[in-house]
C-alpha cells in the first residue's frame, strides 16, 4: 500500500472511531437512565448538551471563510495598430498609435472585490499594462499601477423611506461621476478610446475622494441588467451622486488646498415596448494646478503661470443613450472653462472648453452566445488639456468606424478605422497632425 492509501485508511479509521464513540456514549447515557443510575433531568440535560454541540458544528460549517467573500475577475486587451499614412500622428489615450508599432497590451487588469459584511464592501483593481518613459526615448511597459481602491459603506436610513442598499458612501480611489462614457468600463465600451472632450475632464476617469450615491433597488437591478445583457451599460453610479475629490486626476498628488465638487444625475428607464433609454446631466467645479511648465522645440521659454499655477476648472455636461435593441445611439457633450496655453505659446491662461461625441451602433445576436456590433462614431474637442505639461490647446476632429465580434462572453475581437485630425499634446510646439489609424484588439474576460 502506498503512503497516500495508508493516510486515507488511517483517516477513515479515526473518523469511524469518533462516530462510534459518539454513538456509544449516547447508548450509555440511555442505559444509565433506564437502570435508574441518572435522573430524567440529568438525562435531558445530557441530550440538550449534545444537540447544542451538534448545532455549533453545523453553524461553523455554514460560516463563510475569507476566501468565500472575495470575487476575482478581470480582462486583458491586446492591440495591434497600423498607420497607413502620416506616422507622426499621436494620441495620449493609446500608446500603440506611434511609429514602429507592434503588438502591445493596452490593458491587463484584475479586480478583487467582495462584501465584508451586509453594509460594507471593497473593490481593488490594479493595472499591469502601465508604461513610463524610458531614458533612451523609448517607453518601458508592463508596470503595475493602482486604478481603483475603495470601499462602499451602505447607510440604512429607514426614516427617509430608503432601503438599506439605496444610499452609500464610496471612499477612496474611484471613478469621478462625470458623464456616461467615463463611468463605462473599458471592458464594456465599443470604441477603442474614450472621447477627448469628455475624458479631458478627469483624465484616467479616477481620483481620490468621497462620493455619496443614491440608487433605489429597482434601478440598481436595471443597471445590472444593462451590463449582463451586453447592452453596454455604465454600471451603478447612482441616479444621484455628489462628491468631493482632489481634482488632480488619477495617481497625481494634490497640488493645492482646493477640492473639486461634482454633481451627477442620470436616469435609465424601460419604455412600454421594452426599449431602454438613459439620460442625464453632470457638473463639477474646482481649482486645478497645472504644475511646472517646460520649454521645448518651438518654445522660446517655459510658459508663464498665473496664481502659482492655480486655474478655475469647471464643466457641465449632458448625455443620452438609446441602448442597442438592436439600434442604439450614444451621445455626450460638455462645456466649461479651464487652463490652456495661449496662441503665442508664452503663457497659460483660462480659456473655454467644449467637446463631445455621437455614436451609432447596431447589435446583432448571431445566436445564443455570439454577437456582432458594428458602430460609427464622430468626436470633436477644442480647449486646453489641463493634465498635460503646459496645458496645450487641443483640437480634435475624428471619425471612427468599427465592429466588435463577441465570440462568447469571454472572448471579443474588435477592428476599427479612424480618420483623425488632432493636436500632438505630447511634444512642443504641439502641431496638429492628420492621418489614418487602423487598429485591432483581442479581449478576453475571466
Amino acid at each position: 500500500m502506498n503512503r497516500w492509501g495508508l493516510v486515507g485508511t488511517l483517516f477513515a479509521i479515526c473518523f469511524g472511531l469518533i462516530f462510534t464513540a459518539n454513538v456509544a456514549q449516547a447508548q450509555i447515557e440511555d442505559l444509565l437512565y433506564e437502570k435508574g443510575q441518572i435522573t430524567k433531568e440529568e438525562w435531558l440535560k445530557l441530550k440538550a448538551d449534545h444537540e447544542k454541540e451538534e448545532a455549533i458544528v453545523q453553524q461553523r460549517s455554514t460560516i463563510k471563510k475569507w476566501f468565500d467573500k472575495i470575487s476575482i475577475r478581470g480582462y486583458v486587451q491586446a492591440r495591434y495598430t497600423y498607420l497607413p499614412g502620416d506616422k507622426s500622428i499621436r494620441s495620449e489615450y493609446d500608446n500603440t498609435i506611434r511609429d514602429d508599432t507592434g503588438f502591445a497590451f493596452r490593458r491587463a487588469r484584475i479586480v478583487f472585490s467582495g462584501d465584508i459584511n451586509d453594509w460594507l464592501s471593497f473593490y481593488i483593481q490594479p493595472e499591469f499594462a502601465g508604461s513610463v518613459p524610458g531614458t533612451t526615448g523609448d517607453q518601458s511597459n508592463h508596470f503595475v499601477q493602482l486604478r481603483d481602491a475603495y470601499t462602499d459603506i451602505f447607510l440604512p436610513v429607514p426614516f427617509l423611506f430608503l432601503d438599506k442598499k439605496d444610499l452609500r458612501i464610496r471612499a477612496g480611489l474611484s471613478k469621478v461621476p462625470f458623464g456616461f462614457e467615463n463611468l463605462q468600463s473599458s471592458q464594456q465600451r465599443l470604441a477603442f478610446d474614450r472621447s477627448d472632450g469628455i475624458n479631458s475632464a478627469a483624465n484616467g476617469e479616477r481620483d481620490l475622494g468621497f462620493f455619496l450615491y443614491y440608487t433605489p433597488d429597482e434601478k440598481r437591478k436595471l443597471f445590472r441588467r444593462l451590463i449582463d445583457s451586453g447592452l453596454k451599460g455604465s454600471g451603478d453610479y447612482g441616479l444621484l451622486g455628489i462628491g468631493v475629490y482632489n481634482g488632480q486626476t488619477l495617481n497625481v498628488t494634490e497640488r493645492n488646498d482646493n477640492k473639486h465638487v461634482v454633481v451627477h444625475a442620470t436616469y435609465p428607464m424601460e419604455l412600454p415596448y421594452g426599449q431602454i433609454i438613459q439620460f442625464g446631466a453632470d457638473a463639477y467645479r474646482g481649482t486645478f494646478n497645472v504644475g511646472s511648465t517646460a520649454t521645448g522645440t518651438g518654445l522660446a521659454a517655459a510658459p508663464t503661470r498665473e496664481n502659482k499655477g492655480d486655474y478655475l476648472d469647471e464643466r457641465v455636461g449632458v448625455h443620452f443613450i438609446l441602448f442597442p435593441q438592436p439600434i442604439g445611439i450614444q451621445a455626450e457633450w460638455n462645456w466649461g472653462h479651464g487652463p490652456q496655453l495661449n496662441a503665442t505659446r508664452t503663457a497659460i491662461e483660462e480659456g473655454s472648453i467644449q467637446g463631445g461625441y455621437v455614436q451609432g451602433m447596431y447589435k446583432w445576436d448571431v445566436n445564443d452566445w455570439a454577437t456582432v456590433i458594428p458602430y460609427v462614431r464622430y468626436q470633436e474637442y477644442s480647449g486646453g488639456k489641463k493634465h498635460r505639461t503646459n496645458a496645450p490647446f487641443n483640437v480634435v476632429r475624428e471619425w471612427e468606424v468599427g465592429m466588435e465580434w463577441q465570440f462568447t462572453k469571454s472572448l471579443e475581437f474588435t477592428i476599427a478605422y479612424a480618420r483623425s485630425r488632432r493636436t500632438d499634446t505630447q511634444t512642443a510646439p504641439y502641431n496638429i497632425r492628420e492621418g489614418d489609424i487602423v487598429r485591432t484588439q483581442l479581449q478576453y474576460n475571466f
